[in-house]
């Protein structure tokens, strides 16, 4: 068992924590980039191949799509990346330097765009990934500058952070970010997790010694995935382990784009659909 005790937050652990069945397939994509679950129940999946965000429910149903290609308000080019809550959608939309909001139905309501500001310090460009704090604060990772940006909920700059000064905590190659319960902001880095607190101090570095490709948090149940595994972290613990998950009941898996965990069900978004796990009960 490979173990690094870091601070009081992590205890990096090989070993499976939980196991989860295969129960099907959800969803139709061309090529999905991100996902992602809403506390009351519907699924956002940001579609490269069709430049389209959809809104599922977690049977599959399409409720809705939006997009197609271009850079008017009504389409995007290259949809990185989603975050949604139960009233409100954000959309990284790489190409065209923006991240759309829109609400819960997908209608569009704004876009945030600052690349072309004479401020240095608030201009972003090609952002690949977003999410809101509980304080309605909107961050997203600058990959143009490889930072992380903040701002707040009517789109006014508040800070940078991340960037050439943050010593240790510089980043070098920002992928997706997440945000915790207590606002402390996860983001993978190549083969680290990366943390700040929410005035952009750094205060935790975690190399997992794998290429990670996505990471999320809903309820404070963070998963970190690579291609062909996930990780789980339950982040109430006081010394949270963060831990590799058993996948049962299918023998290929394929390329994991990302993970979420919600009511006791994997899912695990691919390029062409979201596969569906059911919490396996323990003999």
């Amino acid at each position: 068992m490979k173990k690094i005790f870091l601070l009081f937050v992590f205890l990096y652990s090989v070993l499976p924590a939980q196991s989860f069945e295969y129960t099907g397939t959800i969803g139709k994509f061309e090529r999905a980039s991100s996902f992602y679950i809403t506390a009351n129940g519907f699924v956002y999946v940001t579609d490269t191949g069709r430049n389209e965000v959809i809104m599922l429910d977690t049977l599959g149903n399409v409720i809705k799509t939006f997009g197609g290609y271009g850079w008017t308000e009504d389409s995007f080019d290259n949809p990185a990346d989603v975050f949604a809550d139960p009233l409100t959608v954000y959309v990284a939309d790489k190409n065209n330097h923006r991240i759309k909001r829109f609400d819960k139905n997908l209608n569009f309501i704004s876009s945030l765009y600052t690349r072309e500001s004479e401020n240095s310090r608030e201009s972003f460009g090609y952002p690949l990934s977003c999410a809101t704090s509980n304080q309605g604060d909107l961050y997203l990772i600058d990959s143009e500058n490889k930072r992380i940006m903040k701002f707040d909920f009517s789109g006014n700059f508040q800070q940078n952070f991340g960037g050439f000064d943050a010593g240790k905590f510089m980043l070098s190659n920002p992928l997706q970010l997440a945000i915790a319960s207590n606002n402390n902001v996860f983001i993978i880095d190549g083969d680290n997790i990366i943390v700040f607190d929410q005035y952009g101090n750094g205060i935790l570095k975690i190399n997992v010694q794998e290429k990670l490709n996505s990471i999320r948090i809903l309820f404070d149940h963070l998963i970190v995935t690579t291609e062909k595994e996930i990780y789980y972290s339950n982040l109430r613990l006081p010394e949270a382990q963060l831990s590799v998950l058993n996948l049962l009941g299918i023998e290929a898996i394929p390329k994991i784009v990302s993970s979420i965990i919600f009511n006791n069900k994997l899912y695990a978004l691919s390029k062409d659909s979201i596969l569906v796990f059911r919490r396996a009960s323990k003999n």
